[in-house]
């Protein structure tokens, strides 16, 4: 594993050294996703991409880097994330801050306690709204600050609540 990238900004010039995260500025290696993984990514991207753009919402971004913290730097890319029109940009750096939307799609090595971890990561940073999305139960589970996480299973349907006013997908059509 390399050694010696403890801030975002020596982790943005190393992209050879693969799909990885930083986390209060220790490095962590992750496995690309597989073919399922990226296929509900891009599914809900879209959705939310197409609703964000036709409503004037805000930006969607795929597997970017977003610093959370600094001095030690955590930076973590979810698989979906959107951000809304007022702190909404574009560089070539990772985004400062969090996005108002993280949507993590479980891979089958995640271990619980991970994204547990990340998903408190996330929230804590300013994050309003968490999605983890699992592939095997055909469920997205809900987590925002100071609230319970609430389940959403393929006969429900996925609200934006404040975060993407108006938005709705039927849970189904993630995995369809």
């Amino acid at each position: 594993m390399p050694t010696g990238i403890r801030t975002a900004e020596e982790l943005l010039r190393n992209p050879h050294i693969g799909h990885c995260e930083l986390i209060r500025g220790e490095l962590h290696m992750m496995v690309p996703p597989g073919a399922e993984h990226g296929w509900i990514a891009a599914r809900i991207l879209v959705a939310i991409a197409n609703h964000a753009d036709s409503q004037g919402l805000g930006k969607v971004y795929s597997e970017t880097g977003f610093v959370l913290a600094r001095d030690p730097d955590t930076v973590l890319a979810p698989d979906v994330a959107f951000v809304r029109s007022e702190r909404a940009r574009t560089s070539r750096a990772y985004f400062e801050g969090a996005p108002d939307l993280a949507v993590e799609v479980l891979s089958p090595d995640d271990r619980p306690g991970y994204v547990r971890d990340k998903v408190a990561e996330w929230l804590e940073a300013g994050t309003r709204a968490v999605w983890v999305v699992d592939p095997r139960d055909r469920t997205v589970v809900v987590h925002e600050p100071r609230r319970k996480p609430v389940t959403r299973a393929e006969d429900d349907t996925l609200g934006g609540g404040d975060v993407l006013p108006g938005f709705e997908m039927p849970v189904r059509a993630i995995f369809a």
